[in-house]
């Protein structure tokens, strides 16, 4: 599980730079459309299952958790903010520059924080039993920021009917990455 989520911080990171240096904005758009896509369903997947594990299974970890959904707070509200700004403009990389940074320090704090936690006080098989939990959650996440549906009770009740909205509206504009 660790490493799962890991890997996907590692992508995250890569399509930031590949959403800054792109040539023009078309390729911005693109890079960028994967980059939204990957951090909504990903932060879900958190949200649903690895964020209410620790509240349960660490000790102190409903400060953890909180801290971390506020920071996914934030960042879905940037993240939806970015949404309206055109691609290729400098107003878009400036905004972008600023999301990057944190969400790349709300990922170091998961995994200094959370995910050592969990690796330390779970045994193989439940660390399993998340890993399959988040790839599920993944499968029926949004593919856009809705900020405010942050717990996993907000996501498990809002998230399909947002993720089918989601997943028809890029259908539609031809955008599912």
């Amino acid at each position: 599980m660790v490493a799962y989520l890991k890997t996907q911080h590692e992508t995250i990171k890569a399509l930031f730079v590949e959403t800054l240096d792109a040539k023009n904005a078309d390729d911005q758009q693109e890079a960028f459309t994967r980059l939204r896509t990957l951090l909504a369903v990903h932060e879900t997947a958190e949200e649903m299952m690895v964020h209410p594990r620790v509240r349960r299974k660490i000790d102190g970890g409903s400060e953890i958790a909180d801290a971390r959904l506020t920071e996914e707070h934030d960042a879905k509200v940037a993240l939806s903010e970015l949404e309206k700004i055109p691609c290729g403009t400098a107003d878009f990389s400036k905004a972008l520059i600023h999301l990057q940074a944190a969400v790349l320090e709300h990922a170091e704090r998961e995994e200094t924080e959370e995910f050592t936690l969990l690796e330390e006080q779970l045994d193989d098989a439940e660390l399993a039993k998340l890993a399959s939990a988040v790839q599920m959650a993944e499968r029926i996440a949004p593919t856009h920021p809705h900020a405010g549906v942050e717990s996993a009770f907000a996501n498990f009740a809002v998230g399909p009917f947002a993720s089918l909205l989601d997943r028809a509206r890029d259908a539609l504009r031809g955008t599912a990455a």
